[in-house]
């Protein structure tokens, strides 16, 4: 299986690099020598290759990085190719109907690599738009349990703190959870990039502390793959040494303005001996409020039979370049947004921050503000 997933990407980046090519042959066209073409030719896969060797070979740290935004290039390249071959065959339709076009060719030629230049650049903005900048999205959920008071949950997936994604992020989620006015904010898995070494660097500890300390309950939050991935107890120590109340595998009963509230929390599947879900929830009285963090929304059916009144995932990050999204949709029973399955309210979230790479296409990071209503005590 893993081999054929390497030979799968390596495939994929051959092939991304043929329209690449093809891509920046007809840009340079006007201006282009057999020369220039080859060099082009040339340089595209030689960088290609020598990016997918350094990664392969892990010549050094956060090599994948470079491969994977060498790839986000290409497949700009590909998506404004093939937005100005859609509008130039729009201008030959129109001219093989007889309707006339005010243009020659030539100024159409023109004008249409500038427009694929300035879109090119223009893709790069958005999706680092959408990658820092995030929307929130408010939800308000009723479950028949007692509650005499709403309760504000904030939820924030898929942090990935790490060189790209820190301080100031931090801080723009402190200052929304405030501006909301929640109660308390969950983070349902992948709160580190794989490991503590820039969480440590920038002092990411300072603001995570303030962040906690700013909330009447704090922030509760389970590990996923990437805190797996041989740094568990760094990770854990770090999150903890800031404030934040790790629920891995544990089940914990909060008290909202004299009234239970259950909190349940998983390991990500990563982790082979994780216990059944069934088997927390033993653990609490499920006549009362139960919110389950499960970083993967991959049980959610399974779930959707169980006493559980409100579960948040994140993980797929609804693809996070476009058009993986729709790959994330149809390997899942809900792969992004908000659902009532069954018994439960399920939230599957494209997370805070990102993966590898700041560039968000077809998803954007966001911020879940949940309102959870009950009923009022008679």
């Amino acid at each position: 299986m893993r081999y054929a997933f390497i030979i799968t990407i390596i495939v994929l980046l051959q092939l991304f690099s043929f329209g690449a090519a093809c891509s920046l042959e007809w840009w340079l066209q006007p201006w282009s020598t057999p020369l220039l073409i080859q060099v082009t030719w040339l340089a595209v896969f030689a960088i290609t290759n020598v990016f997918l060797l350094l990664s392969v070979t892990k010549s050094f740290a956060n090599s994948y990085r470079w491969i994977s935004a060498w790839m986000m290039v290409m497949h700009f390249m590909l998506l404004t190719a093939l937005l100005s071959s859609v509008l130039y065959g729009g201008f030959w339709l129109l001219h093989a109907l007889g309707i006339p076009t005010f243009y020659d060719t030539g100024v159409i030629s023109i004008g249409l690599r500038i427009f694929a230049l300035v879109f090119f650049i223009g893709l790069f903005s958005y999706t680092l738009y959408n990658a820092y900048v995030p929307a929130v999205r408010e939800l308000s959920v009723k479950i028949n349990k007692p509650l005499n008071y709403s309760l504000r949950i904030a939820v924030a997936s898929d942090l990935h703190l790490g060189r790209l994604f820190g301080n100031k992020s931090i801080e723009r989620l402190n200052d929304i959870v405030q501006s909301y006015q929640a109660d308390i904010l969950l983070m349902p898995g992948d709160i580190m990039d794989d490991n503590t070494k820039a969480f440590a660097a920038y002092n990411m500890a300072e603001d995570l502390a303030k962040l906690v300390s700013s909330l009447r309950y704090g922030v509760y939050a389970t590990l996923g793959n990437h805190d797996l991935y041989g740094h568990e107890q760094p990770i854990s120590e770090a999150l903890q040494a800031a404030g934040v109340q790790l629920l891995n595998d544990e089940a914990i009963c909060l008290s909202h303005q004299g009234q239970p509230v259950w909190l349940i929390g998983r390991f990500d599947n990563h982790k082979r001996q994780r216990v059944a879900t069934t088997e927390l929830l033993e653990q609490v009285n499920t006549t009362e409020p139960v919110i389950l963090l499960d970083h993967r929304p991959s049980d959610i059916m399974a779930h959707s039979q169980l006493p559980i009144d409100l579960q948040v995932s994140g993980h797929t990050h609804n693809g996070q370049i476009f058009p993986a999204n729709f790959i994330v949709k149809a390997i899942n029973r809900l792969g992004y947004g908000y659902e009532k399955v069954g018994k439960g309210h399920f939230v599957v979230s494209s997370g805070y921050g990102f993966w590898g790479i700041p560039f968000r296409l077809g998803s954007r990071s966001e911020v879940w503000l949940i309102t959870l209503n009950g009923q009022p005590n008679s």
